[in-house]
C-alpha cells in the first residue's frame, strides 16, 4: 500500500530554517513526480514545489524561489524540502504528494487534482 509520511514541521522564529521529509513506502519515489503542498485554514491548498521523476527537474512557486529547495534521496526512499529565510506567511500545514509522472508537466505541478496519493501533513508555525 502506497503511504506517504511527512516530518520536520514545529516552530521556528522570522528568518529561520526548517527541513521536511517525506517518506514514502510501498512505492519508489523516483518513478513518481512528489510535490510539496501547504494550506492554512480557509485558503486553497497551494503548490510549494515539485521534483520530477524523469529528469529530475524542480519547480517553486514564486513566493519561495531562492528560500526553498527540493531534494529527493532514492536510497531513503524520501524527498527532502529545505526551507530557508522563513517568514510569518511561510505559516500552513505542509504536504507532500505524489503523481504519474505522465500527468504532471511544467505548467501544471501546482494543481493538487493531479496527484494520487498525499501525506497526512506537518505543520509548519514561523513566528517570533
Amino acid at each position: 500500500q502506497a503511504q506517504l509520511v511527512e516530518s520536520g514541521g514545529g516552530l521556528v522564529q522570522p528568518g529561520g530554517s526548517l527541513r521536511l521529509s517525506c517518506a514514502a513506502s510501498g512505492f519508489t519515489v523516483g518513478y513518481y513526480a512528489i510535490g510539496w503542498f501547504r494550506q492554512v485554514p480557509g485558503k486553497e491548498r497551494e503548490g510549494v514545489s515539485c521534483i520530477l521523476s524523469s529528469d529530475g527537474d524542480t519547480y517553486y512557486a514564486d513566493s519561495v524561489k531562492g528560500r526553498i529547495t527540493i531534494s529527493r534521496d532514492q536510497a531513503k526512499n524520501t524527498v527532502y524540502l529545505q526551507m530557508n529565510s522563513l517568514k510569518p506567511e511561510d505559516t500552513a500545514v505542509y504536504y507532500c504528494a505524489a503523481g504519474l509522472q505522465a500527468r504532471i508537466r511544467s505548467n501544471n505541478w501546482y494543481l493538487s487534482v493531479r496527484y494520487d496519493f498525499w501525506g497526512q501533513g506537518t505543520q509548519v508555525t514561523v513566528s517570533s
